[in-house]
């Protein structure tokens, strides 16, 4: 429902006389403001073990079903890393009444969405669905928990899933060796902590089935597990269920205790890690320390110590080593478990020679904060960012859940979660200098350095032997089969429908003509407010590609009586998060703050949107950032191939513009491009605000209109390029060459229609087929029946003018012309067979549900409501998505299909190790150009660099 409300400034006077002004500047503590609604539940548990929570929701029309078990990564058997997270897709397949992968279809196909995750404390399998369904995805976790089939299909199928996953996560990204492989390795000594929780390739091809089988005999069952339900439900009813569906299972046939004993000793003397990897474009210099378990009475304590140290833009670490240019990025951060912790700072430098000053400005900051208490300001400043963080958790039932269950598998206790945010409240500065001492201290310091090189793990080995852990009792019950199909038991069909209202949106108008939307999403009082203006990067010239973004992401870097410290010093006293940056058709900002202190974060908002100065110093600083920041892109497969893909398919036209710019184009950008893309177009005349979340339309609107009521400005606002995709481009094949990739990205692009095109909502029904999630074709034929890939998909994005529409996976370089191949299939056979209708009532409700879901929390309402805003759309069109795709009909779909999903008219990028698929590529498609990653020109329609530059750079 839209309602329209033209506010007036006299009427806002009158209607709002009695509210308080926003000031400038805050006189009170924020943190002593900011609360965090606890959550309420009821627990209890069974017989046989299981433990039950209810988080009930009537204000939204879904619930989420998750199972907790504590079984993480830590009990991995001897041998076997990665096995907990190999077994969390194992346990996601085939029971006895569930064919493979039934399970996606039996929540996409209802508008719901389903995962499963894998740490080190537990492992958790999850549903949100329409609250109809709540019996179906019971009866789904009753048969993962007592049925499962662990067999050699899904074993095989899922091991090969998961090293691709592990190809992707950690071998083709710069720094995911660091990530995963160095830090634990070192942070721990003997505890079982120390092992890559995702595991390895030599340990994933030595386990075998029987392992599996044990590993689900030893650990799964009602005693090691949590069922948490939250959403819209009836009290008695899901008690019913859970008798019904969980009260008959047995505990574990096999148990073996999940008690961790291990404690590592404390280290007694400083030592030094240099690790190398053969992608790495940016050095990395650090520091280790072990941590307690989570529970330690220095927990909340250290929790703000991370704070201080680098949460928000004006931490510590930020001010000393980013602000000062010494570091590309500073990043810290002290992960607790049930057993134990680990402590990791360190910094991203431009270059080798940077290296040694920035690690001594490090050594400077931790000597520090051990040696002297952190300032009032900042205590406050980290408590309120904590608090915020938890408002935002707590908007939906689901993140309700989420907290409350992994409080539970990391300490045993649900009421963590509420008494943890109590402890923090009352932590003193003495008490971070104290934890800061004891364990920063500098004789228990692990110094590392991360560096390109060749990959090899005995560089940066623990020098204490890896100890042997747990062994497993053999499986002793029988290999389960999924039963024939005449004897399986159907799931059990949907129960009643909750009523729920759908929030108002509320529509009007400044008294300055500003159009504004406002709707409250919930009753958590936190709240977003988004400021849309045209333009975006179709706007850059292509020889200073990235003003647009440039002139967003550097707003808040000054403004007239403050600076780049300040500004970010105010906004994280509030609690309140604020950023801009350019898409293809308009700049956004965004504010999100608890709704006491929105008023004020909002009035600096304003401020920056209408006088940001973007200061020299902060300019320069930050347009060598964003140039290092590429180098880091230009090394990841999966981000270069989407970079080559843009300008493959829009040449030279203003959408073939790279909105964060390349290289070269940010060096030719000056601080006065900036100032004068701000005066163009961040104008009040092209202005748009909405606004969401915990906070009625009433209050919206008054605020927006003592942010910007009486902006005015003299001279127009740019124009903004209509036709910004060009003409059709040629199909080509691009295979980008990087020897050093870990894994290459394949894409098959088509043009594909604007947002406000007749065949768009006929497109997206097509496309969901195609690459819609888990239920795609393309999951379903590239990892499903192959295991080529840890997921492939589909998609297009919302454009004003023609968009793109992109088939992507990643693979190990030697399947690359099988995803190719596999690929085009598929465009084929989506174009030339005629889609049945009972398939698309399933992903109309698949893509519904997602919409819905996402319009529940004020972030996901302003980002769809923003981005039809920049489309010239009409807010209402946010709620008409569902009734857009029913009016869609199977015939309408197809001729959708047919007429862009052609493999004819398919350009191909590919960007690998070369040698590994060239060949075999040459039997897929012609006209092959292969273009080493040196030679790479982003700005230039042919892709490649003149000849002089080329070989200038492959010379360096």
């Amino acid at each position: 429902m839209t309602k329209t409300w033209m506010l007036a400034s006299a009427a806002a006077a009158a209607l709002f006389a009695g509210a308080p002004a926003i000031a400038d500047d805050h006189s009170t503590d924020p943190a002593a403001q900011l609360t965090a609604p606890k959550i309420e539940y009821t627990m209890w548990t069974l017989d046989n073990g299981l433990r039950v929570i209810a988080i009930p929701d009537t204000a939204t029309s879904t619930v989420t079903t998750s199972l907790w078990y504590d079984i993480g990564s830590k009990l991995d058997p001897e041998g076997r890393s990665g096995f907990a997270h190999l077994f969390e897709h194992i346990l996601s397949r085939k029971t006895e009444n569930m064919p493979y992968n039934m399970i996606y279809g039996l929540t996409a196909d209802i508008g719901g969405t389903r995962n499963a995750s894998n740490w080190v404390d537990r492992t958790n399998y999850y549903e949100q669905v329409p609250a109809a369904y709540l019996e179906t995805m019971l009866w789904t976790h009753r048969e993962r928990m007592a049925k499962v089939v662990v067999d050699t299909e899904v074993f095989e199928t899922e091991r090969g899933v998961v090293k691709e996953e592990l190809r992707q996560r950690v071998l083709a990204p710069p720094y995911g060796r660091l990530q995963r492989f160095v830090i634990p390795e070192n942070a721990y000594d003997t505890m079982p902590h120390r092992r890559p929780g995702i595991g390895s390739i030599d340990d994933l091809d030595s386990a075998t089935l029987d392992d599996a089988r044990a590993f689900y005999e030893a650990y799964y069952g009602p005693d090691t597990a949590t069922l948490i339900v939250a959403g819209n439900f009836d009290m008695a009813r899901l008690r019913g269920l859970v008798d019904e569906y969980f009260a008959d299972i047995a505990p574990r046939a096999n148990p073996v205790d999940l008690a961790i004993t291990e404690r590592d000793p404390d280290i007694t003397e400083p030592r030094t890690v240099n690790a190398t990897a053969p992608n790495v474009p940016l050095p990395v210099v650090g520091a280790l320390w072990k941590a307690p378990p989570v529970t330690h009475p220095d927990a909340a304590a250290l929790e703000l110590l991370e704070a201080v140290l680098v949460r928000g833009d004006n931490s510590r670490l930020n001010n000393a080593l980013v602000r000062s240019g010494q570091a590309v990025q500073a990043a810290a951060s002290i992960s607790m478990f049930r057993e134990a912790g680990q402590i990791a700072a360190y910094a991203v430098v431009p270059n080798e020679a940077a290296m040694e000053r920035a690690s001594a400005t490090l050594d400077a900051e931790i000597e520090r904060i051990r040696t002297e208490p952190v300032t009032a300001a900042e205590l406050a400043e980290a408590k309120s960012e904590i608090v915020s963080s938890t408002l935002r958790r707590r908007e939906t039932a689901r993140g309700q859940a989420f907290e409350l269950g992994e409080a539970l598998v990391s300490t045993g206790d649900p009421e963590f979660a509420d008494r943890r945010l109590g402890e923090i409240t009352a932590v003193t500065a003495e008490d971070i200098m104290r934890v800061a001492a004891t364990y920063l201290d500098p004789q228990k310091r692990i110094s590392m350095t991360y560096m390109q090189g060749e990959d090899d793990a005995s560089k940066y080995a623990n020098p204490v032997a890896m100890p042997e852990f747990r062994t497993l009792p053999p499986a002793q019950g029988v290999i389960r089969q999924v039963a024939p199909e005449a004897e399986r038991m159907a799931p059990p069909g949907p129960g009643p429908s909750p009523e729920v209202s759908a929030p108002e949106i509320v529509e009007g108008a400044l008294s300055n003509g500003i159009k504004v939307v406002a709707v409250q999403t919930g009753d958590v009082p936190i709240a977003t407010i988004s400021m849309i203006v045209p333009g975006g990067s179709k706007t850059d010239p292509r020889a200073k590609a990235g003003i647009a973004n440039m002139a967003a992401a550097l707003a808040d870097k000054g403004v007239e009586g403050m600076d780049a410290s300040q500004i970010a010093a105010k906004f994280e006293s509030l609690g309140a998060t604020f950023g801009g940056g350019a898409g293809n058709d308009g700049t956004s900002f965004s504010l999100t703050a608890p709704v006491a202190n929105l008023g004020e974060a909002g009035a600096l908002a304003a401020k920056i949107l209408r006088g940001a100065n973007y200061p020299a110093e902060e300019f320069e600083r930050e347009r060598k950032r964003a140039i290092s920041g590429l180098q880091v892109s230009m090394k990841e497969p999966g981000g270069l191939s989407q970079f080559v893909a843009r300008v493959a398919m829009y040449g030279d036209a203003p959408y073939g513009s790279q909105p964060d710019g390349t290289a070269e184009s940010l060096s030719a950008i000056t601080r006065e491009d900036l100032i004068a893309h701000r005066a163009s177009y961040f104008h009040p005349d092209a202005l748009q605000i909405v606004v969401s979340g915990g906070i009625a339309p009433e209050m919206a609107m008054k605020m927006a209109e003592d942010m910007f009521g009486d902006w005015q400005v003299a001279t127009a606002a740019a124009k903004v390029p209509v036709e910004a995709a060009g003409a059709a481009q040629p199909v080509r094949t691009i295979v980008v060459d990087m020897p050093d990739a870990g894994q290459a990205s394949v894409i098959a692009a088509v043009r594909a229609p604007s947002r406000k095109d007749a065949d768009f909502y006929s497109l997206e029904l097509a496309n969901s087929v195609l690459g819609g999630g888990s239920s795609g074709r393309l999951f379903e034929e590239v990892r499903t029946k192959r295991s080529l890939s840890y997921g492939a998909y589909s998609g297009f994005a919302d454009r004003m003018d023609e968009s793109i529409l992109t088939a992507s996976a990643q693979t190990k370089n030697e399947s690359a012309d099988e995803v190719t191949q596999i690929f085009l299939n598929e465009f084929e056979r989506l174009g030339n067979e005629q889609l049945p209708e009972d398939l698309l009532a399933k992903r109309r409700l698949y893509m519904s549900g997602g919409h819905a879901r996402t319009l529940e929390t004020s972030g996901g309402f302003n980002r769809i409501v923003a981005t039809l805003l920049e489309q010239g759309l009409e807010p209402a069109e946010a709620v008409r998505f569902a009734a857009k795709l029913d009016a869609v009909d199977a015939d309408e779909a197809s001729a959708a299909a047919r007429t862009y999903i052609d493999p004819a008219k398919a350009t191909i990028v590919i960007v690998g190790d070369a040698k590994q698929f060239i060949d075999d590529l040459s039997a897929v498609r012609d006209n092959i150009e292969v273009i080493p990653a040196s030679e790479l020109d982003l700005a230039s329609a042919s892709l490649r660099k003149p000849a002089a530059t080329a070989d200038a750079a492959g010379g360096q």
